[in-house]
This record gives structure tokens, C-alpha cells and sequence, in this order.
């Protein structure tokens, strides 16, 4: 049976997850899968305010979601957590970083922190997707 929905089963994605996970262990011998995230607190309450997400897989390290408040941007903060997430993601072995994001967010602060825009995709909303990549040195 086939269902198409807006509010999946929650068992969904651990049986993707897993799913996938078996499959490339297969292909290429191993599992390492691995959450990355970097949070930002607030220093009175110590509550997260901001943040990313990620996870590294097979030498790639994709950041998911990052965000700050507004009275947090322009102060580093952003910066300091998008390197110490690319810090770790080398320090697993990946070699290079992919992200999407979006036109009015921030495609700005990624390129002056060395990602490249590699494509666009352009929604019925007239907004842009953008997709980006970072190589990794050695």
C-alpha cells in the first residue's frame, strides 16, 4: 500500500533511515552516518537560540539548518559556528560541504566564508533555492 500524507507515521524515517543506511553499507563497506550541530545558548537562561544542523555521510558534510536571531547576526557568532562545524566535519574526513538556501536568507555569508554557488532553482513563490558547495583542503 502506498500513502501520500502531510503527517507521516513517525516510524518513517527511522525506516528510511535505516533503509538507506544498509543499502550503503553494501555499496561501500562501512556506516557513518553522523549527526553534527552546533548550538548557540543564551547566556542568561542557557536555552538554544540559534544554531545548525548537519550530519556527515560518506566524506560530505551537508548543513541542514542554521539560524540566529536577528540581535545575534553581525556580531561573529555565525561565523565561529559555521567554522566550527566545518572544523569537525574535517577532523570526521569529509573533504567537501554542501547546503541549500535561500536567495533573501544568507547565499552572502557562505560566500565570504568560501562556499560557491553551484546551481539555482527558481519556485513558483519567485524565490531561488540556491545550492552550494565547499572543498575541503589538505
Amino acid at each position: 500500500m502506498i500513502t501520500l500524507t502531510d503527517d507521516p507515521d513517525p516510524r518513517l524515517e527511522g525506516a528510511l533511515e535505516q533503509g538507506l543506511s544498509d543499502y550503503n553499507e553494501q555499496k561501500v563497506g562501512r556506516r557513518d552516518w553522523q549527526a553534527l550541530a552546533v548550538a548557540v545558548n543564551d547566556p542568561d537562561s542557557g536555552a538554544p537560540v540559534g544554531g545548525l544542523l548537519g550530519r556527515t555521510t560518506l566524506g560530505l558534510f551537508f548543513l541542514d539548518l542554521f539560524y540566529l536571531p536577528a540581535h545575534l547576526r553581525h556580531s561573529g557568532i555565525g561565523g565561529r559556528a559555521l567554522q566550527m562545524a566545518e572544523q569537525e566535519a574535517i577532523r570526521r574526513g569529509c573533504v567537501a560541504a554542501a547546503l541549500v538556501t535561500i536567495d533573501f536568507q544568507a547565499p552572502e555569508f557562505y560566500a565570504r566564508h568560501g562556499w560557491e554557488e553551484i546551481g539555482r532553482v527558481r519556485s513558483a513563490a519567485d524565490v531561488e533555492r540556491i545550492f552550494m558547495r565547499k572543498m575541503f583542503t589538505k
